[in-house]
């Protein structure tokens, strides 16, 4: 495939902020979790905390219908002027649900003006290229982690396929053939293909450079390398996730080969804005009124049930008793309707040999923040304002409490809500 992009789909790089790093700062792109059901379960994936291609990735506060995605994106659009971009992520795998289709219609039809795209594991992508076409997608995004079939079974607890569950080295060639086609058929039908890959260390860290050069050969535009959080409750839980400096290593490798999307913020399956300032917080836990007809005002409703999943820094689970930066783990905790539950620990690379300034400091903090992805709240007894400010790009709120660890996470679930609640005040 040519470098050269036709005029038409140039002008709508120009603001997609994914796509385009000159674009990120100035437009917004929102995320609709209307696909819940996967199709793969990915090593790296703990379907508990959700899942989808992107991310740490997957988390949503709410799954949208197709009717309500479309109430929510009018809503969504007087308060975010600058919204250039509609998603479809997840929290599963698009593909494998009938309402990303009908979302993908009923948003072509009542905003033409805005930018459809959707990222997917690949594995259904190739029966699907041409009904993507006509609905309007311009932009698609193809998680492939391997093109070696070995490699790429590593990556899987199992794939189904055709209603038969794969596992090992025949899920690896399955995803590996129908990933490439899609690449492949989505290029040529004019899409604009971006390429994500999971780098996971003593894995498929190395063969990373094999994969930029096979998808860029099938018309691929850009690869995301994406670095894996280790998540509880996955084969990959223990693994150790890529530091900073490997990443930027492997781009630079990559980087002669296709070009590298070097701006990704592991965005959440419902993300609203711009890319370093998520507000998928302020519009979460709404209900849409799905039926409002064409010109009605759509009436929205704070969700009655709160549900929030909270980090707490402590030496014991039983006090809040250290700083942000103090712990290698987080006692985890869940809050729905005044109840607690414990998750256990979240572990976060916090580097406690590092000094506290510079750059090897400022990447202890990046990754503090990515480990702790889809937690609503982080409680500790002090925060920095770097701290702060990166997990607020996360969507993550930080409360610096002390005492009881159940009183102050009950403390910062019951500040979320009212935070949330000043919408409509």
């Amino acid at each position: 495939m040519s470098d050269e992009i036709k005029p038409e789909l140039q002008r709508l790089l120009d603001t997609h902020p994914c796509y385009n790093e000159k674009a990120c700062k100035s437009f917004a792109r929102m995320h609709l979790p209307v696909a819940p059901a996967c199709n793969v379960q990915c090593n790296y994936c703990n379907r508990k905390y959700d899942c989808t291609n992107e991310s740490r990735p997957g988390v949503t506060s709410e799954i949208l219908t197709p009717e309500g995605a479309v109430a929510k994106i009018r809503y969504v659009r007087e308060r975010v002027p600058n919204l250039s971009v509609i998603g479809i992520a997840g929290p599963g795998d698009p593909l494998a649900n009938e309402n990303t289709y009908k979302t993908l219609e009923l948003v072509g039809k009542a905003f033409p003006d805005m930018t459809l795209c959707l990222s997917t594991n690949g594995l259904n992508l190739p029966k699907n290229v041409e009904r993507l076409r006509s609905l309007g997608v311009k932009f698609i995004t193809v998680t492939i982690n391997a093109v070696d079939p070995e490699i790429s079974g590593k990556m899987y607890q199992f794939v189904v396929w055709e209603g038969k569950v794969l596992r090992g080295l025949d899920a690896g060639k399955r995803m590996v053939e129908n990933q490439l086609e899609g690449v492949r058929l989505a290029a040529e039908a004019g899409m604009l293909v971006k390429v994500n890959t999971v780098m996971v260390p003593e894995v498929n860290a190395d063969h990373i450079p094999e994969v930029a050069k096979k998808v860029k050969e099938l018309g691929a535009y850009i690869v995301n390398i994406i670095p894996m959080i280790p998540v509880p409750g996955t084969p990959f839980a223990k693994m150790r996730a890529p530091t900073p400096r490997e990443r930027k290593e492997l781009q630079e490798v990559c980087e002669p080969k296709i070009k590298q999307m070097r701006h990704c913020r592991q965005c959440r399956a419902d993300a609203i804005g711009l890319l370093d300032e998520d507000r998928s917080a302020e519009f979460a836990h709404y209900s849409c009124g799905a039926e409002a007809k064409e010109g009605e005002p759509v009436t929205i409703e704070i969700e009655g049930k709160t549900r929030h999943k909270v980090a707490v820094a402590s030496s014991d689970g039983r006090a809040v008793d250290l700083g942000y930066g103090q712990t290698e783990s987080f006692y985890a905790f869940l809050v729905e309707e005044g109840s607690i539950v414990q998750l256990g620990k979240v572990r976060v690379d916090a580097r406690m040999d590092e000094p506290v300034y510079g750059s090897a400091h400022r990447a202890k903090l990046e990754n503090m923040a990515l480990a702790l992805r889809g937690y609503d709240a982080v409680v500790a007894t002090e925060f920095s304002d770097p701290a702060v400010r990166l997990l607020r790009r996360n969507g993550i709120s930080a409360y610096a409490l002390k005492g009881e660890v159940e009183k102050a996470v009950l403390e910062a679930s019951d500040n979320l809500y009212k935070k949330r609640a000043e919408t409509f005040e």
